[in-house]
């Protein structure tokens, strides 16, 4: 693979990790090539996509550019996502969830410090199931995204607001949730289904 090749293949790669329209300086700005540059190889790129026919094109936005798929293969796409989406919640989902709403508002990263493990797919799957959705940035280094939850989400789980939402176990509560192996904390059924599992083992060892 020669240099423009190697080039080009970033573009695509940062075009796809991106997701939405990014701006060709942005990308010019990466590569440390100038506009002019970038512009051709993304010609090429789009050109490259058309000649395989393949289910990707470059689209452009006034400036920017992005990645889509192709109309014909719009039916097909929007299955899989109907799939995805009605994919029942998994317990970290629901976990990550609870984060969002009890706090109103939050930062991947204060999501990931409650919970001690990435978050992103949780995060990424229920945005795309509409319980949550972006409320702005952070006025901070990286302008951190915030999230929040969704008038869906009210809807599916029956509030008027986040105000019904029921109260938090108090620490004496969750104290005693952690003494008693057959209760679960709000945050705990991961680990608990864990213990679990290796109860049950050792229950077929002794046998």
């Amino acid at each position: 693979m020669n240099k423009n090749e190697n080039l080009i293949s970033a573009l695509e790669a940062m075009l796809f990790a991106a997701g939405d329209p990014v701006e060709v300086s942005k990308l010019a700005e990466v590569l440390e090539l100038d506009i002019e540059t970038v512009t051709k190889m993304l010609g090429h790129l789009s050109a490259m996509y058309d000649e395989r026919d393949s289910g990707l094109m470059l689209i452009k936005v006034e400036s920017k550019y992005q990645l889509c798929t192709r109309e014909q293969y719009s039916d097909e796409v929007r299955k899989l996502l109907e799939i995805k989406k009605n994919t029942p919640l998994s317990n970290a989902a629901f976990e990550v969830l609870a984060i969002i709403a009890y706090n109103k508002t939050v930062t991947r990263s204060f999501i990931e410090q409650v919970r001690g493990v990435d978050c992103s797919g949780s995060i990424s799957s229920l945005v795309q199931k509409g319980l949550i959705e972006e409320k702005g940035r952070l006025d901070l280094p990286g302008r951190p995204l915030i999230y929040g939850t969704t008038d869906r989400f009210l809807r599916c789980f029956s509030l008027n607001s986040l105000e019904d939402l029921p109260d938090l176990p108090k620490t004496e509560e969750i104290e005693n949730l952690g003494k008693d192996d057959s209760q679960t904390s709000l945050f705990d059924e991961e680990k608990q289904d864990e213990k679990n599992a290796i109860l049950e083992e050792k229950s077929e060892g002794d046998e």
